[in-house]
């Protein structure tokens, strides 16, 4: 008999959670024009939004902000943040920003001209953005596993080596500014990449001279499962795995607000020097001084340590389990989610839960709105709305996943929170006929799941077709 383990923490301090009745519910929804983005927090009961800054910090990281060196050049603080981003990841450089997107900025301001491409394991929304106003275009590399929901395969976050040597001899190694790769891939559902597969990556492109960039935001999670699902590393502890990861890549942008165990904070490294000058350079235009970037010491005291903290092995244990325990629930109800589970969410095949809406109908803003009214779990929608629109021909992109993301935050929930979500969604899919679609009514111009605002298709204006048999919590 397998025994049960509890979370590697107890519990210090606590934040009271309220939970609005269902009519409140439905005017904080209409108000948010069905965007789960724009309800406020104070009118969500289990804010699963997102994992990005919704840590909850460790005693030691809440003592930390009190010795943090606010100097504004030279601080203490940036020394030790500096410290620990070499030991654990192995890094010569580093750059500090305000998150991730200052690194991601920093990045394709440096290594992107008009014209170029630039390869990567399937997008996400701000890399991509950020790419594109540089003048690249983004190419797809994932293997096809990784656009199959339903599919059960250890590393869908894979790369295509076939696809990236394609990609490289049609553009040119001269248009390849770098190589992108996520681990793990979030818009795929939090799915890992192998190492065997980052070190075929890294040799290829070193073949053609070309630079390999990680977004590292949730390394620590791909350590995990490489620990967990390939041969060779069941005995290899997770900061050793993390070190190797590493190792083959150039440098990496991260944003600290997920496994780094922060609120804030991000960093770009590499260990090209003359890349190094030129980011230091240009950072003190958008986020500050090379020793700070945008952050106050006391942040990057709480960001040195969450480092070390993030490489535990049994903190990165319990914190992916948590994820599996509320997805082996709702796969054991027969709802369908994306397969493997993955690091950071569970996430939900709205094509799949609600087949009777076209995409264009916007399934998964939909269900993400419906899981709200019906429980207060706020939830949010990847898929079309998050896809955007094509830069050139201004038409919508059409991704083959459409999903909804339950994102776990990190050392903040119980399992007894991840019950109610549970229940709340499995009651959803018996009536899942009764949700019905939206349609846009403010798209913004760029990033649109942030702003856009939403009405439902049915003709007496409500997202439920049966609007009694919702949960009526009180």
């Amino acid at each position: 008999m397998r025994r049960r383990t509890a979370e590697p923490y107890k519990i210090k301090s606590v934040e009271p959670l309220k939970m609005l009745n269902y009519n409140e519910r439905k005017e904080a929804l209409e108000n948010a024009g069905y965007n789960t983005f724009l309800i406020n927090s104070r009118e969500v009961y289990i804010d699963l939004l997102t994992d990005s800054g919704t840590t909850a910090m460790s005693d030691q990281q809440w003592g930390a902000l009190m010795v943090g060196d606010e100097a504004y050049a030279g601080s203490e603080s940036w020394h030790h943040l500096e410290k620990a981003v070499k030991e654990i990841y192995g890094y010569k450089y580093v750059i500090p920003t305000h998150q991730g997107r200052g690194a991601e900025n920093l990045l394709s301001q440096m290594k992107i001209k008009e014209g170029d491409f630039v390869p990567g394991n399937m997008y996400f929304t701000t890399t991509r953005a950020h790419q594109e106003l540089n003048g690249a275009t983004f190419v797809d590399i994932i293997i096809d596993e990784g656009h199959d929901s339903l599919l059960d395969h250890p590393f869908k976050g894979n790369v295509d080596i076939s696809k990236l040597e394609k990609v490289i001899k049609e553009a040119g190694p001269e248009k390849i500014p770098y190589v992108c790769i996520a681990v793990t891939v979030n818009l795929a559902g939090g799915q890992p990449v192998s190492m065997k597969n980052l070190r075929d990556v890294y040799a290829l492109c070193s073949r053609y001279g070309i630079d390999v960039m990680y977004d590292a935001t949730r390394c620590v999670e791909n350590a995990f499962f490489i620990q967990e699902r390939e041969e060779g590393y069941a005995d290899t502890a997770i900061k050793d795995i993390l070190k190797e990861m590493f190792s083959y890549s150039d440098g990496c942008t991260m944003s600290g607000k997920k496994d780094c165990l922060v609120n804030i904070g991000g960093f770009l490294a590499m260990n090209d020097e003359e890349l190094y000058i030129r980011g230091r350079e240009l950072v003190v235009l958008y986020e500050g001084m090379p020793s700070y970037g945008g952050l106050s010491g006391r942040d990057m005291e709480a960001m040195a340590l969450g480092i070390y903290e993030s490489a535990d092995d049994n903190y990165i244990a319990h914190r992916v389990h948590q994820v599996r325990y509320l997805g082996e629930q709702l796969i054991d109800a027969g709802i369908p989610v994306v397969k493997p589970i993955g690091g950071h969410a569970v996430f939900l095949d709205a094509r799949e839960f609600l087949p009777h809406l076209k995409q264009e109908q916007l399934p998964a803003q939909a269900l993400a709105a419906a899981i709200y009214l019906d429980s207060g779990v706020r939830s949010m929608e990847r898929g079309y709305v998050s896809a955007g629109r094509n830069k050139v021909t201004g038409e919508n992109n059409k991704p083959k996943l459409e999903l909804v993301r339950l994102t776990i935050p990190r050392r903040v929930y119980t399992n007894n929170h991840m019950d109610v979500v549970a229940d709340s969604i499995i009651a959803l899919y018996e009536k899942r006929d009764q949700i019905g679609g939206l349609e846009m009514t403010y798209e913004p111009p760029t990033l649109r799941f942030f702003n856009a605002r939403f009405k439902p298709l049915a003709k007496n204006g409500e997202l439920m077709g049966n609007t009694a048999s919702v949960t009526t919590h009180s």
